[in-house]
């Protein structure tokens, strides 16, 4: 991390940046839960499998409406408020998933859970690209996925540790304390100081800004923010019909799209299920092995934290859709061929484990990431909304059509389906994702005014 150069960071950064991604590990927390919950909830209330898929999805549901919602309100209410009410959204829902008398209103409370995964999905890693400089941004927004995985992970363990008393209301309900202490800590932190501009507050951002930087002159940042907003034109949805918002729409929408298209949340949502069918019978040790595989995208997280304001985008989003690939067909390869019947769950996990390390240091983060950097300020709010709801309708898609596909296709024909889309994926992003590594948010802003080819 930097000293005290002209990108210096007081400690209150970091400490700002840590608590924002408070809601990643909530949204992470409250999206792996449900593995390991959802094979006592099947059993407890006699799911058949569209309506365990229901229950899985129903999330989604919640977490696309929950992003649309946040679009419209982080404007007018900015970044840290709409924090602040994603918290007290996580609160609510862990208390009432953990109370539900009925797979009906654990529907519900799934749903509102939702609401709080859509808003803190996209205004965590706004936040923090808004209060850090250019050359550590990467590093930090790529904090708050490691924060998401680290909430898988620590789903996983405490679905396995739970799975022994089958506690699945404890599981739910234990999503209440970080929730609680998110609520807390953001009580006391400021709001971004470019959404604090773009409100004409500039004495109040000037205050934030010397707080989050080491240096005493930050006029020069000042007027970067102001002389870049009054080239924007419309902001809020008008402003994603002008020709300079199109490309990055364009990127922005592919990433989104093929996040989930590639299957990983069918590898969240289902790896103890697809362990199961692997050949590994027991639910202990498949929830156990769930968690190790979220364990290997959490180490890989933090590899691609050094490494995104080194390398850059591009190479690792590259490489890691390619390792995606690899881990698709090999992961296909373990249910198609009757030679590997004898240590099939051997091949299953290594596929797994190649899918879910290349995912994690590639289309992952960056994806979360290059959101946050690519869209002009004044309609940075409508367009992260925007590809956020894409983003989990299209996760809503997968989840809920994974075991349908597998009735339909077959194990292996569904991993070759998204190891296909997987293909698709590195061609477009190849032609069109763009390197934004080092440039500060209104440096890439002018980059799309020019009508430049988006890889320039």
């Amino acid at each position: 991390m930097p000293g005290k150069t002209e990108t210096g960071l007081r400690g209150l950064v970091y400490f700002a940046v840590g608590v924002a991604a408070l809601g990643g590990l909530l949204f992470g927390y409250d999206t792996g839960v449900i593995s390991g919950a959802i094979l006592f909830i099947t059993k407890q209330f006699s799911l058949s499998a569209s309506m365990e898929e229901i229950v899985v999805s129903s999330v989604l549901v919640g977490a696309a409406v929950g992003a649309a919602l946040g679009g419209a309100l982080t404007n007018r209410f900015g970044r840290r408020k709409l924090i602040i009410l994603a918290g007290i959204i996580f609160t609510l829902s862990a208390i009432g998933t953990a109370l539900a008398p009925t797979v009906s209103l654990l529907i519900v409370g799934r749903i509102v859970s939702g609401l709080g995964i859509g808003v803190a999905s996209f205004i965590s890693p706004m936040y923090i690209a808004e209060v850090v400089p250019a050359k550590v941004r990467g590093a930090l927004v790529a904090v708050n996925m490691l924060a998401i995985t680290t909430g898988i992970v620590a789903a996983y363990l405490v679905d396995y540790a739970l799975s022994g008393i089958e506690g699945w209301r404890y599981m739910f309900g234990l999503g209440a304390i970080p929730a609680v202490i998110l609520i807390i800590a953001m009580w006391k932190l400021p709001d971004s100081p470019r959404w604090l501009i773009s409100t004409s507050r500039v004495k109040q951002a000037k205050v934030v800004l010397k707080s989050l930087r080491t240096v005493s002159d930050i006029d020069p940042e000042i007027a970067d923010i102001q002389q870049s907003m009054a080239k924007q034109g419309a902001g809020g949805i008008a402003g994603l019909l002008r020709p300079s918002v199109r490309m990055p729409m364009i990127v922005g929408i592919g990433l989104a799209v093929f996040q989930q298209i590639t299957g990983i949340n069918t590898v969240m949502y289902y790896s103890p299920t697809i362990l199961k069918f692997a050949g590994i019978e027991n639910t202990g040790t498949a929830i156990l092995a769930g968690a190790g595989l979220t364990g290997v995208m959490w180490c890989f997280h933090v590899l691609a934290i050094f490494m995104l304001d080194r390398v850059g985008r591009r190479p690792l989003l590259l490489a890691g859709v390619a390792g995606q690939i690899v881990g698709l067909a090999i992961l296909g390869a373990a249910f198609e061929f009757q030679q590997l019947a004898s240590f099939k769950s051997y091949v299953a996990i290594g596929g797994l484990v190649i899918y879910v390390s290349c995912f994690a240091f590639g289309l992952g983060p960056i994806f979360w990431l290059m959101i946050s950097e690519i869209y002009p300020l004044k309609v940075r709010g409508a367009a992260m909304s925007a590809v956020t709801v894409i983003n989990w309708i299209t996760n809503l898609g997968v989840a809920v059509t994974f075991l349908s596909l597998v009735k339909v296709l077959g194990h292996a024909g569904t991993f070759w389906l998204y190891g296909v889309t997987a293909v698709g994926a590195w061609i477009f992003f190849y032609r069109l994702a763009p390197e934004t590594k080092g440039k500060t948010l209104e440096q890439i802003e002018a980059h799309w005014r020019t009508g430049k080819p988006a890889q320039a």
